[in-house]
């Protein structure tokens, strides 16, 4: 159903969006989808509500038009100590508030939240979505205790699954025997928008969690030194991380820690870098190469997962291979390179364009829709 087919023709759908953290607790690619997407859904008259967690005691506020509930989550550090899965103590509060609301439709961004929305789901017959984050490959799905039991309960529950890129599809094919819809995030191009002036010298951004191995910002840094055998003036722009969990090892010649936690901070990273790099494994897609590409900024990226879908001609940025820090050094001085060409701006725009908030919105508004009418027809 297009858009043009709700408006007016439909009442407003009323969403609990799920999420076990957001900002300002959390600043990932999953707090922005969850944000990019409410916002999406408030433009278009419909009436979005989050349902997250945080340590603190329960609380309501409406955030730039976003109605927002605070559950408590309780202490779980003895449980992630041991291996089990994150977010596990807070679900039960949040499903609490999800039956006390109206909601036609729950969509949720974890597996927990998941469950709670396919219980509250069965008791209600409103549709639930849960929309997967990650790749649920074999190390995705094992690397903390309960993930894959949680994962796959959520899956079997929830109405929808929706995969986040085909290389995310195709995981849930392979490891869970599971087909899933697939729907890319989308960016806000607006809060994301084309520089004018770069940086006078050579300037590599990644906005990633230092202290996270899965991103791989030690690599960036080796890589980055070789960089700098060729470029001596070139400058490397981390994300400063919350006191207490400054990593070691990123003390080295060009490198600089900067504070990017607003949105607009992080667009003005992005627009006077001359390149950014996420070499992280195990993205489902690398929204943050669309932020950047908004910018008019290119990208490097590793080969592998969803961001090959994203980086998917030279003219907007490389990919490396594998663990090889040459190789991404190499790659890194060709989008140097590539940046000096006036025409790259536009191309990464361009780039970007293809993955609008807006384009998100609408799909996940069809399948609403479409989740809806099956609801309707089934009473």
């Amino acid at each position: 159903m297009s858009s043009a087919g709700r408006s007016g023709a439909e009442p407003p759908i009323r969403v609990d969006l799920l999420s076990p953290a957001f900002w300002p607790e959390v600043r990932r690619g999953t707090e922005r989808f969850v944000r990019d997407l409410a916002d999406g859904l408030l433009s278009r008259g419909h009436h979005p509500r989050l349902i997250t967690s945080h340590p603190g005691w329960p609380g309501h506020s409406v955030e730039d038009g976003l109605p927002v509930r605070r559950v408590w989550r309780p202490p779980a550090g003895w449980l992630e100590a041991r291996g089990f899965e994150h977010y596990m103590t807070h679900w039960p509060f949040s499903e609490a508030v999800l039956r006390r609301g109206d909601a036609d439709i729950a969509h949720a961004v974890f597996a927990t939240d998941a469950i709670a929305a396919a219980r509250w789901g069965r008791s209600t017959g409103r549709p639930t979505v849960l929309s997967f984050m990650g790749i649920p490959d074999h190390v995705g799905l094992h690397c903390r205790r309960l993930r894959s039991r949680f994962t796959r309960r959520a899956v079997a529950e929830c109405d929808a699954t929706i995969a986040l890129s085909r290389a995310a599809a195709d995981a849930f094919w392979r490891h869970l025997g599971v087909e899933v819809r697939i729907i890319h995030p989308g960016t806000d191009l607006r809060a994301f928008e084309l520089g004018q002036e770069r940086f006078e010298r050579p300037t590599v951004f990644c906005g990633a969690a230092l202290d996270e191995p899965r991103k791989r910002v030690a690599l960036l840094a080796r890589a980055f030194a070789l960089v700098r055998r060729e470029l001596p003036d070139a400058r490397l722009l981390l994300s400063r991380p919350s006191p207490g969990r400054e990593p070691t090892g990123f003390d080295l010649p060009g490198v600089e820690l900067v504070d990017v936690d607003s949105r607009e901070a992080l667009a003005e990273a992005y627009q006077r870098s001359w390149v950014s790099a996420l070499p992280s494994f195990g993205e489902a897609f690398g929204l943050v190469l669309i932020e950047s590409l908004a910018c008019g900024t290119p990208v490097v990226a590793s080969n592998r997962d969803g961001m090959r879908e994203v980086v998917d001609r030279e003219s907007v940025g490389r990919l490396f291979d594998g663990d090889d820090e040459l190789a991404l050094a190499r790659s890194l001085l060709e989008a140097l390179e590539l940046a000096r060409d006036p025409g790259t701006r536009l191309a990464c725009r361009e780039r970007a364009e293809d993955f609008s908030v807006e384009r998100t919105t609408e799909a996940y508004l069809d399948l609403y829709a479409d989740l809806l009418q099956r609801e309707r027809r089934s009473d």
